[in-house]
């Protein structure tokens, strides 16, 4: 199963016609192209059902919230899912977007952890950052994704030093490994083996995540 021409080119026609009258017109077309996402992206979650284990899988609506937006446009230009892990002790979710004009993208991590997590791994960044370090400067990792992405705070968070040697880490707000791609790759035959393969290349990324999220600074687990 691979991505059509035709949906990137039903993405183009609805950027450039993005009102309800055209794309009610068009509603057939858009049933259709969005049935051909969904097969590529069930065989995306059969893929990761493979090595992995996905809780739920989200195909995110066409339809976009404007209430708080100054851009009012009532349509998304891409299609996009999700796939998250499952089981508290499996951290961590998946995510595809396809959008021409080679602004297609995959990612996975934690892009807005709650408040505690958050705080959890700064703590454990202050202590001990050794096997994040590991997983950042892996040669596949940055093959895949470059650097972690993710915002953070312009210094350090209250009541960690700000000249601690690991407080770029401590510093991040979210942590998100992203890959880019062209639309001639998103078209390419082999295009769902290369997102699993990324996809592949996060786990011991969301293995570690996983771990300190579910066990104290001491290494006790917080799973009942």
């Amino acid at each position: 199963m691979q991505i059509q021409k035709s949906t990137l080119k039903y993405l183009t026609d609805l950027k450039k016609n993005n009102n309800r009258d055209w794309y009610n017109e068009h509603k057939d077309l858009f049933l259709k192209e969005q049935a051909k996402i969904k097969e590529v992206h069930l065989t995306i979650l059969e893929n990761l059902n493979k090595h992995d284990k996905i809780d739920r899988y989200k195909l995110y609506r066409i339809y976009r919230d404007v209430r708080f937006s100054k851009d009012k446009t009532p349509y998304q230009q891409h299609f996009a899912a999700s796939f998250s892990r499952k089981g508290q002790e499996l951290r961590g979710g998946y995510y595809i977007q396809i959008k021409p004009g080679n602004n297609s993208f995959l990612g996975g991590g934690f892009w807005n952890p709650e408040k505690d997590d958050l705080m959890r791994l700064r703590k454990e960044f202050e202590l001990d950052a050794s096997e994040m370090r590991t997983i950042l400067n892996d040669k596949k990792f940055i093959s895949v994704f470059g650097k972690m992405e993710g915002d953070e705070l312009k210094t350090a968070p209250r009541n960690f030093d700000k000249n601690h040697k690991n407080i770029d880490l401590i510093r991040k707000k979210g942590f998100v490994a992203v890959r880019k791609f062209t639309d001639q790759e998103v078209l390419s035959k082999n295009f769902t083996a290369i997102v699993d393969d990324s996809f592949k290349t996060l786990r011991p990324f969301f293995n570690l995540f996983s771990d300190i999220l579910t066990t104290n600074l001491n290494g006790e687990s917080l799973l009942s």
